[in-house]
C-alpha cells in the first residue's frame, strides 16, 4: 500500500499516522498537509525519521500540486482527513470551508480519477466525514447511513457536499470510494481550541469555561485511537461505495463533560485549589447549534467486527492526564501565528 493521507499534521490524522506507519501493508505513507493553525509537526515527533514516511507540504486547493503528489508517490490509497473543522470559524468565515472542504476535496478526486485510469484495482479513496452531515436529533434516535442530510452550519454543509462529489465520482466514474460519518473524537494532540482541551487549558489557568446556552447539547465522543483503527479497518475491509457511520455509543451532555474534567483537574492537579466547577460560567448560545447527534455504529460493527477498545471513562482520563503532561507541546502550537490565508 502506498497511502496518501490528508491532514496528517492535524489532530485526528497524526493519531492516524502514528497507527499506521509500522503496519507491514505500509509500503509508504505520505502526509499532505499545508500546516494551517491546526496542523502542527510536532505532532508527528519520532515518525518524520521512519523510512517509509514522506511529507508532502501543499495545499489542496493546488490542483496542479495535488496531481503531482498522487503521480510521484505512485498513490495506491487515499485517506482523505483534511479539512477546516471548526463551526465557529466557519460561521465568521464560511469561505475558507467551501475552498478546502468542497474544491479541496474535488482536486483529489480528480488526481486519482487521473491517475488511476484504468487501473482500479487494489485502489482505494476513502474520504474521512463527520456526523453533522445529518443535522440534528431530537431525544430520542440514532443517526444511520441512510439518514437524510440536513447540515446546519457552513461546516456541516461544506462536508455534506463533499461527500455527495465522493459518492458521484464512485457512480459516475467507478471509483472504488468509502466514506466514513464520525462522531466527536477527544484524545491526545487536539488542537487547544475544541471543547475539551479548552476546558483543561482554562482550569489550569483558572479562568472561566465558556459554555453555550444552557450547555445540554449531547454529543457522542469516541476516543481517537479508536478512530484510527475505524478507518483501517474501512479502508481495507469496507465495500466499495459503502458509506460507514463511527461512534462510540457515548452519548454526553456539554455540561456533564466539562463538569467531568473539572472534577479530573481537581483529583490530579490538587495543586490548583480545588472547585473547579465554580469555573463554569454560562455564555449565549452560537447560531445553528445542533442539540443532539447520536451514532448508529451497528453496520461497521456487523459487517467488519470493529467497536471501541476503550470506555469513555479509561479514554477521557487519559486525555485529561496527557494535556497536563505536555505542558511545551501546547505552548509551542498556541505560539506560532495563523498563516495568511490564500485567495
Amino acid at each position: 500500500m502506498r497511502l496518501l493521507l490528508t491532514g496528517g499534521a492535524g489532530f485526528i490524522g497524526s493519531n492516524v499516522i502514528r497507527h499506521l506507519i509500522d503496519r507491514p501493508e505500509t509500503e509508504l505513507l505520505v502526509n499532505l498537509d499545508c500546516l494551517t493553525y491546526a496542523g502542527h509537526l510536532a505532532n508527528l515527533r519520532g515518525v518524520e525519521s521512519r523510512g517509509n514516511y514522506r511529507f508532502e507540504p501543499v495545499d489542496l486547493r493546488d490542483k496542479a500540486a495535488v496531481a503531482r503528489v498522487v503521480k510521484a508517490h505512485g498513490v495506491t490509497h487515499v485517506m482523505h482527513l483534511a479539512a477546516e473543522s471548526h463551526v465557529d470559524r466557519s460561521i465568521t468565515g464560511p469561505g475558507d470551508f467551501i475552498h478546502t472542504n468542497v474544491v479541496g476535496t474535488f482536486n483529489l478526486l480528480e488526481a486519482c480519477r487521473t491517475a488511476w485510469e484504468g487501473q482500479l484495482a487494489d485502489k482505494r479513496f476513502h474520504h474521512v466525514s463527520t456526523d453533522e452531515v445529518y443535522g440534528s436529533l431530537g431525544a430520542e434516535g440514532f443517526f444511520t447511513e441512510t439518514t437524510p442530510y440536513a447540515p446546519n452550519s457552513p461546516y456541516s454543509s461544506s462536508k455534506a457536499a463533499s461527500d455527495l462529489l465522493v459518492r458521484a465520482y464512485h457512480h459516475t466514474y467507478g471509483l472504488p470510494t468509502v466514506v466514513t460519518n464520525c462522531s466527536n473524537n477527544y484524545g491526545p494532540y487536539q488542537f487547544p481550541e475544541k471543547l475539551i482541551p479548552v476546558v483543561i487549558q482554562n482550569l489550569r489557568h483558572r479562568r472561566p469555561i465558556p459554555v453555550y446556552g444552557d450547555g445540554l447539547n449531547v454529543r457522542d465522543w469516541l476516543y481517537v485511537e479508536d478512530h484510527a483503527e475505524a478507518l483501517w479497518q474501512v479502508l481495507t475491509r469496507g465495500r466499495d461505495g459503502e458509506t460507514y457511520n463511527l461512534g462510540g455509543h457515548n452519548e454526553w451532555a456539554n455540561l456533564k463533560i466539562v463538569e467531568l474534567i473539572c472534577d479530573l483537574i481537581d483529583e490530579f492537579a490538587p495543586e490548583l485549589g480545588g472547585h473547579s466547577r465554580r469555573l463554569i460560567t454560562f455564555v449565549k448560545d452560537r447560531p445553528g447549534h445542533d442539540r443532539r447527534y447520536a451514532i448508529d455504529a451497528g453496520k461497521i460493527q456487523a459487517e467488519l467486527g470493529w467497536s471501541p477498545a476503550h470506555t469513555f471513562e479509561q479514554g477521557i482520563r487519559a486525555t485529561v492526564r496527557w494535556y497536563l503532561a505536555n505542558d511545551a507541546w501546547i505552548e509551542e502550537v498556541l505560539r506560532r501565528p495563523e498563516p495568511a490565508k490564500k485567495s
